[in-house]
């Protein structure tokens, strides 16, 4: 990756994962594809890799707190499973305005980090199973590559099973 982003939500992202320790791997691997990728699916599809590599970062609500799930794309979040696992009422799919408002991102394009705050996170442990995962990069057209380790460190998340 060149050293200027075209984009202000990339720059935050690389600048978050360098202030992260993130290995350089995920900075110089970060990739601005020519078509958006809002889905795991067409993520995988562009990067050669299967669906559960992709780290869906989701944004919900958790009785009006932001929580970040960051899952495999290869299932989804069970959200009564979540809100027992983190001592809420309930957890829901957060609206657009929610997810902006917490990340300064906009769906299909949340990144792991460059937030405005952190964020309370998880991070699915079937993304263990993989040594390289790819994350959402700021926008729906950047990825850059990860590992289960590294999404931990950077993002503060705890581990859990979160289908």
């Amino acid at each position: 990756m060149n050293d200027s982003p075209a984009h202000r939500n990339v720059q935050l992202v690389v600048d978050a994962l360098r202030a992260g320790g993130a290995a350089d791997r995920a900075v110089d691997g970060l990739r601005v594809l020519p078509d958006a990728v809002t889905t795991a699916a067409s993520a995988a599809a562009a990067l050669g890799v299967e669906v559960g590599q992709i780290a869906n970062s989701l944004v919900f609500d958790a009785d009006g707190e932001p929580l970040l799930v960051l899952t495999s794309g290869a299932h989804r979040v069970d959200t009564g499973k979540v809100a027992a696992l983190i001592g809420v009422r309930k957890v829901t799919r957060a609206s657009a305005d929610f997810v902006r408002a917490a990340t300064g991102q906009v769906i299909g394009g949340v990144a792991p980090v460059g937030h405005p705050a952190p964020l309370r996170t998880l991070v699915d442990r079937a993304l263990e199973a993989f040594d390289e995962i790819w994350a959402a990069g700021g926008i729906a057209h950047a990825v850059f590559p990860t590992t289960f380790a590294e999404l931990l460190r950077v993002t503060g998340g705890e581990p859990a099973d979160v289908a």
